[in-house]
């Protein structure tokens, strides 16, 4: 006789994480950390709330996965993009630097609902002054955006470093601003211009980044 399987644990052989983490990040992203429900993304993935215990613990560790799947995966991009610019051309432009940053980015955002979903949760997460989710940023995100830093200090030799890296957060505040669809177009252009799609913005963000980056020194 087969033994039974314990309440709150998985079928043998069967990982229901990526199932949870999925549901769970659209929750997270349109409810926000306090007002999303582990019981709604259980049911949602198809699962029992006690897998949510089994796989991840508590909430606060099911919102750190989620945040660290798709985080690193972008940070992971990042570095591809930026190794490959650097093996075609020991000295890449400001702009060829400023678009690997924001590819990652534009390419989740286009690529399906949780994609999506992630990006509205990332810029909730910038916008908590938590020291938790600053640790968590800097978990994710900081050793692809210091490499990347470097980058554009190489190719910005007349600009101090300690410019370049507020200028970083200038720009990583306008990128999270403008992906997340919070721009105005439609009221700052009289009605004409609500999208212009993902590689026209991407266009007109890389020129306009570029621009801020190389200004003259204060």
């Amino acid at each position: 006789m087969a033994e039974r399987r314990k309440p709150g644990r998985p079928r043998e052989g069967v990982d229901l994480r990526d199932q949870i983490l999925d549901s769970a990040e659209l929750h997270f992203a349109e409810q926000g950390f306090s007002g999303a429900s582990t019981r709604d993304m259980a049911a949602d993935a198809g699962v029992n709330q006690a897998l949510i215990r089994y796989y991840f613990g508590s909430k606060e560790s099911l919102f750190q996965e989620v945040f660290r799947r798709r985080g690193g995966a972008l940070s992971g991009r990042r570095h591809v993009l930026l190794d490959q610019l650097l093996a075609n051309d020991q000295h890449p432009t400001v702009p060829e630097i400023v678009r690997a940053y924001l590819t990652p980015q534009w390419d989740m955002k286009y690529s399906g609902p949780n994609g999506a979903a992630f990006v509205r949760l990332q810029a909730r997460l910038h916008a908590e002054p938590e020291e938790y989710a600053l640790q968590l940023r800097r978990e994710v995100y900081d050793g692809s955006v210091k490499r990347y830093i470097q980058a554009l200090e190489k190719a910005l030799p007349a600009i101090p470093r300690e410019v370049i890296s507020i200028r970083m957060a200038f720009l990583v505040g306008t990128y999270l601003f403008m992906l997340n669809d919070l721009g105005r177009l439609g009221d700052m252009t009289d009605g004409q211009h609500y999208d212009i799609g993902k590689e026209p913005m991407l266009d007109h963000l890389v020129s306009f980044l570029t621009a801020g980056l190389k200004a003259p020194a204060p």
